[in-house]
């Protein structure tokens, strides 16, 4: 008898990174105080009450517990491509909108749009991870784009161009970046728009993180005043993070409305359509809590500012790249893995980060802080924790 076989695509990855490091979280026996969660990317404070009563009252409608539009509700469409059209000052339709289950699903199906089995796709050097799983698990390839540690892990526009030139469908950036949290200039992602232009490739933007930009950082970047933007770019866009709802998995693709087409085709057969009752909760919830939001831009600042305090009183840390959410330190144990080094934090420190070799080549040296998961006071403690 002839065993069946798993798709190979998926049996030779890894299993999920969150669920192994929070395991060995685990095993902390709380000697140095309460466990200190710097692993998944959650927000670290409460929803509003005004998201929560939203999302009481859309769940209780009849209306909403059928199928819905493939591309997203139309009152989210419409009101999110006017979210859109400020924050850029660019003028972005219903029709440029997708609305998705999370912006992990806006990738993947963004990703089977452009892209096919053999295809080869260009991610940034260190990557989020499940950029690349997604890719391997479709049969794509990936080439990877050197970012300089000195210069705050920013994409090299020479290896942008050399894996472009190399045929890459496409070139996926994070910003502000996943994991390292560095912010790409706009001139960077205009540089980075035009190489994709010159060689007929697609920029995908996940801009999951663009919420808790500084306040004075302005619009992250011009790329939809572009002419013929629709051509070249995509963008990504969660929800989850701003409005802390990432249970309820809501994402959004901004998009030429010929893109968007294709985009529907693919999540027709992954899902349908997303969460309808959130949707129509988001879509109300985005006028009335922009107070709120832009209140927790200030104390997520305040939480980076708590972690570059505590990182400098520690010898032979050093933070190499932050903003946003994150924070990629490098840490001072050269004779030891990234894994090695998480793994005896969280251990015996309690303490849970992701190692840097899990976001690429030659990550051992750093650890991914999601900083933005605990308040100021608990990151203030990470000095005892780390000495």
């Amino acid at each position: 008898m002839t065993a069946a076989k798993i798709n190979s695509f998926v049996s030779t990855l890894s299993a999920p990174p969150i669920p192994s490091v929070i395991a060995w979280g685990r095993e902390y026996n709380g000697a140095m105080g309460s466990l200190i969660d710097l692993s998944q990317a959650v927000p670290g404070y409460p929803t509003h009450p005004d998201m929560l009563r939203l999302l009481g009252e859309t769940a209780a409608q009849q209306a909403l517990t059928g199928y819905g539009p493939i591309e997203g509700e139309p009152l989210l469409r419409q009101t999110y491509a006017a979210h859109v059209s400020e924050v850029y000052g660019a003028k972005i339709a219903a029709s440029n909108i997708h609305i998705t289950a999370g912006c992990n699903q806006a990738f993947m199906c963004t990703a089977i749009a452009l892209a096919g089995p053999g295809d080869t796709v260009a991610l940034t050097n260190p990557f989020y991870f499940n950029h690349d799983t997604t890719l391997s698990m479709l049969g794509i390839g990936r080439r990877l784009v050197d970012c300089d540690p000195v210069g705050g892990f920013l994409p090299d526009l020479g290896s942008a161009e050399a894996a472009l030139a190399a045929g890459a469908k496409m070139l996926a950036v994070v910003t502000p970046n996943n994991p390292t949290g560095a912010v790409y200039p706009p001139d960077l992602l205009h540089a980075l728009f035009t190489l994709c232009r010159k060689y007929g490739a697609w920029l995908v933007v996940d801009e999951t993180y663009r919420d808790f930009l500084a306040e004075d950082h302005g619009r992250p970047h011009t790329l939809l005043s572009e002419q013929g933007w629709e051509e070249t770019l995509v963008l990504l866009y969660s929800f989850s993070k701003s409005f802390c709802i990432p249970g309820h998995r809501l994402g959004a693709i901004t998009a030429g409305p010929q893109l968007i087409t294709e985009v529907a085709k693919v999540m027709d057969n992954m899902q349908i359509c997303a969460p309808r009752s959130a949707q129509i909760a988001v879509a109300s919830a985005l006028p009335i809590l922009s107070g709120w939001r832009a209140g927790n831009r200030l104390e997520i600042a305040r939480r980076a500012e708590a972690l570059k305090q505590a990182v400098s009183e520690l010898p032979g840390w050093e933070i190499a790249a932050l903003g946003a959410y994150f924070a990629f330190i490098r840490h001072p144990m050269a004779n030891r893995s990234s894994s090695e080094v998480a793994e005896k934090l969280a251990r015996e420190r309690g303490v849970i980060c992701i190692p840097g070799a899990y976001f690429g080549e030659g990550q051992e040296q750093y650890l991914r802080f999601a900083f933005a998961n605990v308040d100021a006071a608990s990151i203030g403690l990470l000095p005892d924790r780390l000495r």
